[in-house]
């Protein structure tokens, strides 16, 4: 290695900025120099995590459906897409409707244009439902208002309908390779662990974004986001955390305070009520089904159902049930129940059924068996359906004069 007053010689008189081999071995030794400026020693620590982690990402990447390839670049429509169905969803519940809505609706000007009703239809199953209208509205926003252009940076992006802070830093930063941190529930796990963060969740999650943001490269900031992700998929797991094949199980604080495996610390668990109800459902003698359509506001809006009375605490009565039916009947009670969970609470519905020769006049939509498969009914409706007739025994429900 060339000693400075070689360097010198060499530069005629000043240090050469191309001698790289003093500068480098300068330059490791002041970033421990403990009279180096803490901010500076920081920065310098959060490039070296930044770097490792790049480094571990470029061998381990996971291959998915929406991630764009080393060396491509990325087509803002499929993050966006893939974001919005990945909010509290898994990724093995995403794909085959992101397959399903790419090979349907192949860029945002052809979404924009399907009506509410499809776009509802294909987002079946999927769940949190309030998505499938926010994604509509927002692909009539980017075609009309920006010419079929996704906006850059996180703060245009959240003025779109169903983008948060979350899901605007991941677009922005996988989309435009713009400095945002974009923290799921993989990466705040990652984060908690690598800073120790113990504020329960969700309480943390101002602090865990702003300590990601502190490790954001300039460059390769969309790789860092899916790198962030990856990690806490593949290796940082919510359970037996694979620690040595950790690219930061080094300076993971988490790890040295024996914490790790207990991060993120969650709040306590809010009690889910158990709500009852009944629901009715008919099917005429050509095999069509009555549907309703959900008031838009509220839980699953805008989706379809057999009619449904209210939900209470307990069911209701059977002279109830039969004042909460559509249309008089011959209605039957289905043993047993469908019970399905929401985020707030828990659901069990009692199914009564009813065979009727012709199409009663009502508010709702008789459905043809062959368009059932492909109309928007959420997962718990189809429960509900699925139950009407499957089970042979059958509690007779009179019908009562009104």
């Amino acid at each position: 290695m060339l000693t400075d007053a070689a360097c010198e010689r060499r530069a005629g008189g000043s240090v050469s900025a191309d001698c790289g081999g003093c500068f480098r071995a300068r330059a490791m030794m002041m970033s421990d120099s403990p009279t180096m400026p803490e901010h500076k020693r920081t920065r310098q620590n959060d490039a070296r995590a930044a770097a490792r982690l790049l480094a571990w990402y470029d061998t381990n990447r996971r291959v998915l459906p929406w991630r764009a390839l080393a060396g491509e670049t990325p087509d803002p429509y499929r993050v966006w897409l893939s974001e919005i169905m990945l909010q509290q969803t898994t990724v093995a519940a995403v794909e085959s409707y992101y397959h399903k809505f790419l090979a349907r609706w192949p860029h945002v000007e052809a979404l924009a244009a399907a009506s509410l009703d499809e776009v509802r239809a294909a987002w079946a199953g999927l769940g949190y439902y309030t998505r499938a209208r926010n994604l509509h509205r927002a692909a009539q926003i980017v075609a009309g208002t920006h010419g079929g252009r996704f906006p850059s940076g996180a703060e245009e992006l959240r003025k779109l309908p169903g983008i948060g802070p979350y899901t605007a830093g991941a677009i922005a930063a996988i989309a435009f390779d713009a400095p945002e941190a974009a923290v799921d529930a993989n990466a705040e796990r990652v984060i908690a662990r690598y800073f120790a963060i113990e504020q329960p969740l969700p309480g943390a999650k101002p602090e865990l974004r702003a300590s990601a943001q502190t490790l954001v490269p300039q460059k390769r900031a969309g790789d860092f986001a899916q790198a962030l992700m990856d990690l806490g998929a593949l290796v940082c797991t919510p359970k037996r955390p694979s620690c040595p094949k950790c690219p930061w199980t080094e300076d993971c604080r988490g790890r040295a305070a024996g914490i790790a495996e207990l991060l993120p610390r969650k709040g306590a668990d809010r009690e889910r009520p158990l709500k009852r109800g009944a629901a009715f459902v008919a099917r005429n003698g050509h095999g069509a089904i009555l549907l309703e359509r959900r008031p838009e506001n509220g839980l699953l809006g805008g989706m379809l159902q057999p009619p449904l009375g209210p939900w209470a605490a307990k069911f209701p009565t059977r002279d109830e049930a039969l004042a909460q039916a559509p249309f008089r009947a011959d209605w039957q009670r289905r043993a047993g129940t469908v019970r399905h969970g929401f985020t707030h609470f828990e659901l069990e519905i009692q199914v009564w059924r009813a065979e009727v020769a012709a199409r009663c006049k009502t508010g709702g939509r008789w459905i043809a068996p062959d368009e059932l498969a492909h109309a928007a009914l959420p997962t718990v409706m189809r429960k509900i359906i699925a139950h009407a007739f499957h089970d042979l025994h059958a509690e007779p429900l009179k019908p009562r004069m009104r």
